[in-house]
């Protein structure tokens, strides 16, 4: 059974506002509801190779390589880096275009699969997070870790559509106006280059 502990623990960290949230905040904005559920969708999916490797234990390498740890830790930093000069080069009036919307779709997907996945702090913190609500006398360890990340991950993934569904309303107003498209794509695109540097530069958890 899933404590009310883990429940409530798990909600304050994913309400907490990072990557995830940023990305599909931003995509609610400018691209519309319908595309911050896919942005969520692909957020929610990178968190499954950080989700098996804690419970594989295979997480533990970033714990005793720290060349591991570092390789990824500043790829993901420089795609972060990359998003933040993407969205600040196409600064400008936006329009919401539906042709071709399967690849577009996958492209969202795509990106914020690869956000997650790029994030080393993210199967350390599963490492050390979801052991703290697995009782002792649990039989299967691995089944109770999978159970619980899974839960972790719906609970990201309907926090996340609830950001992206908000943030979705204003689409129409970013969109029609042209200052205020520039200034929110600005805003969004430093607020990537400064979360790209901060895990760049940040220390081993």
């Amino acid at each position: 059974m899933i404590s009310v502990g883990f429940l409530l623990t798990s909600l304050v960290v994913v309400l907490i506002p990072g990557t995830g949230v940023l990305y599909t905040v931003a995509t609610g904005l400018f691209v519309g509801k319908r595309a911050s559920l896919f942005a969520a969708f692909g957020c929610t999916l990178g968190i499954i190779p950080a989700l098996l490797a804690s419970a594989f234990g295979l997480s533990a390498i970033f714990h005793t390589s720290a060349l591991a740890f570092q390789a990824v830790k500043y790829v993901g930093a420089a795609y972060l880096l990359y998003l933040a000069w993407q969205m600040w080069r196409s600064s400008g009036s936006l329009s919401v275009n539906n042709e071709k919307s399967g690849t577009k779709y996958t492209g969202i997907i795509l990106k914020g699969f690869l956000l997650n996945i790029l994030n080393p702090k993210l199967s350390i913190f599963f490492l050390a997070f979801l052991p703290q609500f697995i009782p002792g006398t649990v039989d299967n360890v691995l089944v109770r870790m999978l159970t619980l990340g899974l839960v972790f991950m719906l609970m990201t993934f309907s926090v996340f559509i609830l950001y992206g569904f908000i943030s979705g309303y204003f689409s129409e107003f970013i969109v029609k106006s042209k200052k205020a498209s520039i200034t929110m794509q600005k805003i969004f695109a430093t607020s990537f280059a400064a979360l790209g540097l901060k895990l760049a530069f940040s220390e081993r958890v």
